[in-house]
C-alpha cells in the first residue's frame, strides 16, 4: 500500500498497514507494545494500521495535530472503546457517551477541581508522613509499594471521609482488582477451560466482591442523617443532581467510585515511583528539587512532575472507536468499526515535539505551558477528570518526602519498563535509598 497522502477528497485512504500476520502483530503488541510501535513509526510514519486482539483493526496516531482532530471529533463520529466499560462498569464516565457523558462530567467535576481539592491536601500529607515514618535509611527499597499504599489510603479517605470495616475490606480488595483490571483491559477473552488463569475471569470475580461491599457502603451513606454536613466525595456525589433534578443510581455511583479508586490510585502511585527512580540519577535536578522543597516554592517541583509524565508515561495510549461512516484525521480516512489510538509514548518521545527527548530535563517545562503533544491525561472531552487531584497529590507527596529525607544519588543504570497490562511501572519498583534529615 502506498503511503502517499492523497489529501482531503473522496479518494482519501487508510494509513499504511503493517504487513505482518495478525498473530505476530498481536503477540508483539501484548508483549512489547512500545518497542513495536516505535519500530512501526520509524518505518511507516506518524499513522499506521495494526490488527491486534481486543482492539481489532487499529489505526495508531503519533502526530499532535491528528490527535487533536481525533479528540475533538463529536459523539456522532467516535465513541469510547468498549473494553473500558467491561473493566470499570457500564456506569463509569469512561463508558458512557454523548449527552450522558457531558451531564455526568458536569456533575462530577466540582469535587475534583479548584478550591475543593485543596481541602484534601492535609490528607495527602498525613498519609505520606504515616507511610514514610517506617522507611529504612541507607538501604535500597522499592518505592512503588509505599506509593501505592499512600495513594490508596488518600483516595479512600477523600472518597469516604472515614475508616471502618468496609473501608478495610476495600483497602484489601482494590490492589488485586486494579491489577486484574489493568491486565484485562488489554487481553482477549480466553476459553472457559482457562478461567483459572484468565485475567478477565479474575477481574469479574474481584469486581463482584467489590460491588457487594461498595453497594453496602453507598446504602449506609444514603441513610446517614449527617450526610449534608459531610465533604467527602461520596457524600458530594449523593447530594448532587443533574439539571433536571435526577440523580445517579447506586450502581452508577459504584462504577464512578471504582473509576476514581482504581484509575487514580495506580497511575498516580506509579508516576511517583518513576519520579523517584529518575531524580536519584540526576544530581543537579535532585539538588534543586530538594532545596526548593525546604521552602514554599513549587515551580521546579511541578516541572519535574511534568517531565516524569512525559518521559515515563504510565498509560501510553488513548483510544476511540469510529461509529460514523468514516473519521477524517490529517490526510487519512478511517472507516466505521475501526479503532483509532493516540500513542502517548510515541508523541512524548518525538524529537520534533520535545528537544532531545531521551534526556530527563525538567527545565523544558519551567515557565512553559506543556505543548499539545504532552498527553499523560489524554485529551478532549475525555481527558482524565481527576488530573487536578492527581497533580496536587504528587506535589504534596514529593514535597513531604524531600522535607523528611535526602535521597541518595546513584550511578546505576535506569530501570526499564514493566508492563502491568495497561500501565507501565519501573521494572524493579523504583528502588531508592534515603537518609533522614
Amino acid at each position: 500500500m502506498t503511503t502517499e497522502a492523497p489529501g482531503k477528497s473522496s479518494t482519501a485512504q487508510m494509513p499504511p498497514k503493517v504487513p505482518l500476520p495478525t498473530w505476530v502483530q498481536g503477540i508483539g503488541f501484548l508483549a512489547a507494545r512500545r518497542g513495536v510501535l516505535r519500530a512501526c513509526r520509524a518505518r511507516y510514519g506518524s499513522a499506521f494500521e495494526l490488527e491486534v486482539p481486543v482492539f481489532g483493526k487499529l489505526v495508531v496516531i503519533a502526530d499532535p495535530a491528528m490527535a487533536k482532530q481525533l479528540f475533538t471529533s463529536g459523539a456522532k463520529t467516535i465513541n469510547v472503546q468498549p473494553n473500558l466499560g467491561r473493566v470499570l462498569g457500564s456506569g463509569s464516565i469512561f463508558a458512557i457517551e454523548g449527552t450522558d457523558h457531558r451531564r455526568r462530567r458536569k456533575l462530577l467535576t466540582p469535587p475534583l477541581h479548584g478550591k475543593r481539592i485543596r481541602t484534601y491536601e492535609q490528607i495527602v500529607e498525613d498519609e505520606t508522613r504515616r507511610e514514610i515514618a517506617s522507611w529504612p535509611t541507607g538501604k535500597r527499597f522499592a518505592s512503588l509499594k509505599p506509593m501505592m499504599r499512600i495513594t490508596l489510603n488518600v483516595i479512600l479517605r477523600a472518597v469516604f471521609g472515614a475508616d471502618g470495616d468496609d473501608f478495610d475490606d476495600l483497602r484489601a480488595q482494590l490492589p488485586g482488582l486494579v491489577e486484574a483490571g489493568s491486565r484485562s483491559a488489554t487481553m482477549p477473552e480466553l476459553p472457559r477451560v482457562l478461567s483459572g488463569v484468565d485475567p478477565n475471569a479474575r477481574m469479574r470475580r474481584r469486581r463482584e466482591k467489590y460491588q457487594e461491599t461498595i453497594l453496602r457502603v453507598i446504602g449506609q451513606a444514603r441513610r446517614d442523617p449527617n450526610l449534608a454536613d459531610r465533604d467527602d466525595i461520596l457524600a458530594l456525589m449523593l447530594q448532587s443532581s443533574y439539571d433536571d433534578g435526577s440523580v445517579m443510581t447506586d450502581e452508577e455511583v459504584a462504577d464512578e467510585l471504582l473509576t476514581l479508586l482504581a484509575a487514580g490510585h495506580e497511575t498516580t502511585a506509579t508516576t511517583l515511583a518513576w519520579l523517584f527512580e529518575r531524580i536519584q540519577r540526576h544530581p543537579a535536578i535532585l539538588e534543586e528539587l530538594s532545596a526548593e522543597a525546604q521552602g514554599d516554592g513549587d515551580e521546579y517541583r511541578h516541572a519535574v512532575i511534568l517531565e516524569t509524565q512525559r518521559s515515563r508515561p504510565v498509560i501510553d495510549f488513548a483510544g476511540r472507536h469510529v461509529v460514523a461512516d468514516d473519521l477524517e484525521v490529517g490526510p487519512w480516512r478511517i472507516p466505521r468499526g475501526h479503532n483509532a489510538m493516540v500513542s502517548i509514548s510515541l508523541l512524548h518521545d518525538d524529537s520534533e515535539q520535545f528537544d532531545d527527548p531521551e534526556r530527563f530535563d525538567p527545565s523544558r517545562f519551567v515557565g512553559n505551558t506543556p505543548p499539545a503533544a504532552w498527553l499523560p491525561f489524554g485529551g478532549g472531552t475525555r481527558r482524565c477528570i481527576g488530573a487536578a487531584f492527581a497533580t496536587m497529590e504528587m506535589d504534596v507527596v514529593v514535597r513531604t518526602v524531600l522535607r523528611e529525607f535526602r535521597i541518595e544519588q546513584t550511578t546505576a543504570k535506569g530501570e526499564g519498563l514493566h508492563s502491568r497490562g495497561v500501565a507501565f511501572a519501573p521494572r524493579f519498583g523504583g528502588r531508592i535509598a534515603v537518609q533522614r534529615r
